[in-house]
């Protein structure tokens, strides 16, 4: 990450930084874009990468916005993670590294992938698919 945690502490809310820095998690069901059903473009609160589009986006029962797939095989890294007693693959961003949700594998999804990506809310910005962004 190109950006300092000084500056990022001023940027991001306290939420927004827990997550995508300390990798914290939201309170499911509480997330913004949980329930939204616009076309569009999902990038990345800090660097702006697209991450998912909203054709891949179903609703999961999980709490967490999901979807089936990313954009691009550069959009997302996928890391191990053993933090809290689980062993899980948690999901960075392609380009800056901060922490996005995790991705298990799910054959109920709608998309071929056979995983879900629960991406907390707070670590997305969202472009509508006429290119202005919904915040």
């Amino acid at each position: 990450m190109n950006k300092s945690k000084e500056y990022l502490k001023k940027k991001l809310s306290k939420e927004e930084y827990n997550v995508l820095i300390e990798k914290g998690t939201e309170v499911p069901f509480s997330g913004e874009y949980l329930d939204n059903k616009e076309k569009g473009m999902y990038t990345c609160k800090i660097c702006g990468n697209e991450l998912f589009s909203s054709d891949t986006k179903f609703d999961s029962g999980t709490g967490w916005p999901s979807f089936s797939d990313f954009t691009k095989s550069s959009s997302v890294k996928l890391k191990d993670d053993s933090a809290h007693g689980m062993n899980r693959v948690e999901v960075i961003c392609g380009k800056c590294g901060s922490h996005l949700g995790h991705v298990f594998d799910d054959n109920s999804t709608h998309g071929d992938s056979g995983k879900r990506y629960c991406i907390n809310s707070v670590c997305l910005n969202f472009r509508r698919k006429n290119g202005k962004f919904k915040n």
